[in-house]
């Protein structure tokens, strides 16, 4: 069995040494143009010319959770794309937002501000009751994500495409309950995947109908949020502030406004990173899964584009 390996910007040595001792007898290199065929591909950012060099493939496996990039190429016709469905990820994100919510929430910000300026400050304690927050997209980091907040007492709401049932999560699916399900919410959490459906679904129409106050934590993909909306709500007041770890161009330009936005906070895409070695682990056991043809988790339906 041979693996191609065609992953932009990552340092290829750690990546084939794990793959070949979780997947013994196998042959994993390094893909070049003109490179033999190969059965399956780990992948991330990969060029066109591999896809077109590469029409066999049987799998495609994205080092990653999101697959937004991967879909805009042409990809061969018989392959199963796979995802990473966790790997390490699901708590990083988890201990991401709650730090983001409850930073805000317990005014954290603004005593660090006082705390700079020489200021000895109190505020009053804020209601959990009067911060519910929402989680769009309830998928494994979603879940994840609104399961620990819950357990901070927050009101946690969840949305989705399809039904889904969370223990300690109100939840809504479909587009005819997104209306009710963003009305509830004062802090909105976004981890939903990237489709034509969901690009620009943090707009000025959506974003609008949070209650007064409300607060943005967007942790899936920078092409989600309609940047000049945001600051628009910020600017009206409407909105509190926001807490941004994804860009529709990254790095983020200096002359962006966001850099200039005290009430936004920013992280270098850095929410939830891929670990090595649990990825490589999850990989080869989908990878043997799909030679013995039995179901694996992860797999992308093109069609929906996660």
């Amino acid at each position: 069995m041979k693996i191609a390996f065609c992953c932009t910007g990552t340092k290829p040595e750690p990546w084939l040494n794990g793959l070949r001792t979780a997947l013994p007898g196998a042959e994993v290199e390094v893909w070049h143009a003109g490179a033999a065929p190969a059965e399956h591909a780990v992948v991330w950012a990969p060029p066109q010319q591999f896809f077109d060099e590469q029409p066999q493939l049987k799998g495609i496996f994205n080092i990653g959770a999101g697959v937004d990039a991967l879909l805009k190429l042409r990809l061969p016709a018989g392959a199963t794309v796979v995802r990473l469905d966790d790997a390490g990820m699901s708590v990083q994100m988890a201990e991401y937002v709650c730090h983001a919510v409850i930073r805000h929430f317990r005014e954290f910000d603004a005593y660090e501000a006082d705390i700079l300026a020489g200021k000895w400050s109190y505020r009053k304690p804020r209601e959990r009751a009067e911060f519910p927050v929402g989680v769009m997209g309830l998928g494994v980091l979603g879940e994840r994500v609104a399961k620990a907040l819950s357990q901070f007492e927050f009101p946690v709401m969840g949305w989705s495409r399809s039904a889904k049932t969370i223990a300690g999560v109100q939840c809504f699916a479909g587009a005819t309950q997104l209306s009710d399900f963003l009305r509830a919410s004062k802090v909105l959490v976004n981890l939903l995947p990237l489709t034509p459906d969901t690009r620009d679904i943090l707009r000025l129409e959506t974003l609008s109908q949070l209650q007064g106050g409300g607060y943005v934590i967007n942790v899936a993909r920078g092409a989600h949020l309609v940047d000049e909306d945001l600051i628009a709500l910020l600017d009206s007041g409407h909105l509190a502030g926001a807490t941004l770890d994804v860009f529709r161009d990254e790095p983020l330009p200096a002359e962006h406004p966001f850099w200039q936005q005290p009430k936004i906070s920013i992280t270098p895409h850095t929410s939830a990173r891929t670990l090595r070695d649990e990825s490589i682990a999850q990989i080869a056991g989908k990878i043997r899964a799909l030679e013995a043809g039995q179901p694996m988790a992860g797999t992308v339906d093109l069609a929906r584009g996660y």
